[in-house]
């Protein structure tokens, strides 16, 4: 008798411990930022590439001088109250091109991951979700992009097109379009067979509405990831294309061509050479560490911990 009213007390109380037991409403985008927000290296990242964003944007109100402003009387000028950054052989500071060369290698790494999200994305679920001879044929290519190493590709895709910074753009993004279409063909393979997704085909959900509306979302976080990381790859390799004088062509200021320009000048006057070189490091090595967080955020088994 005893243990029917403990059992029926149970039932009773199950709807009042229901109603005051805390529900996590917080969506997986919501964790994931609130993760972020903990991590030290995370926020360190994105205030480090949020200060060269900010600089770069507002690079004609904080640059000194005009960058292309020569100065033969302050040629190579060491670093000092005048000149922070010191001043190039023609006597122009460093400093003001540094600033306004931010513009431009930022922007060049942007659009270079924008041509290779887009295509490598567009690609991974054309093969992924029609499979047979689309994703043959897709794959093919793909294995021949990446039998050439990056740079290599992008130089030979500059080679064909001829220099200039348009062409840079679109050779860095070639370069990486294969890890993307990769990335989101085998994220595309672990969802499409899922039930949920044969339910919605079987009410008559057509292929596009099924790909951009059920299957892209699930493909995103990993290509979020890969578009942090690969933002410094395709900084950098802009930047060498500049340096080996394919890019950026005088008078235009970018830093892979103010490292070119100081190339002769290291044992001279080596401040030429380290403050465009110290910019690049910093925005490649923040994007690398920023993607790792992100993928760690993103992780469901690293939040529980």
């Amino acid at each position: 008798m005893s243990d029917i009213l403990t059992t029926t007390d149970d039932v009773n109380r199950t709807p009042d411990a229901e109603q005051s037991a805390p529900v996590d409403s917080e969506t997986p985008w919501a964790l994931t930022m609130r993760q972020l927000a903990r991590d030290k290296v995370a926020v360190t990242c994105a205030s480090v590439l949020a200060f060269f964003f900010l600089i770069a944007i507002f690079a004609p109100v904080i640059a000194p001088y005009d960058p292309f402003m020569a100065n033969p009387e302050h040629s190579l000028a060491p670093p000092s109250a005048a000149h922070p950054f010191g001043a190039d052989l023609i006597g122009r500071d460093i400093l003001s091109r540094v600033l306004y060369g931010a513009r431009l290698s930022l922007f060049i790494g942007f659009v270079s991951v924008a041509i290779s999200s887009a295509v490598g994305i567009l690609l991974g679920l054309v093969a992924g979700f029609y499979g047979k001879f689309a994703d043959t044929l897709i794959m093919r290519f793909i294995d021949m992009l990446m039998a050439f190493p990056g740079i290599l590709l992008a130089l030979t895709v500059v080679a064909l097109l001829g220099p200039g910074l348009t062409n840079v753009m679109i050779a860095v993004g070639i370069g990486g379009v294969a890890n993307y279409a990769r990335l989101v063909r085998g994220s595309v393979l672990s969802v499409r067979e899922q039930p949920y997704i044969q339910a919605i085909r079987a009410v008559g959900a057509g292929d596009l509405r099924i790909i951009f509306q059920h299957i892209l979302p699930n493909a995103l976080p990993p290509v979020l990831v890969l578009v942090s990381m690969s933002y410094g790859w395709a900084l950098l390799s802009a930047a060498g294309l500049s340096f080996l004088g394919l890019g950026a062509e005088p008078p235009t200021v970018e830093w892979g061509s103010m490292l070119n320009d100081a190339r002769s000048l290291l044992r001279a006057a080596p401040w030429t050479a380290v403050f465009p070189g110290l910019s690049i490091m910093c925005v490649v090595l923040a994007s690398n560490l920023l993607g790792e967080s992100l993928r760690d955020a993103l992780d469901p088994t690293q939040r529980m911990r």
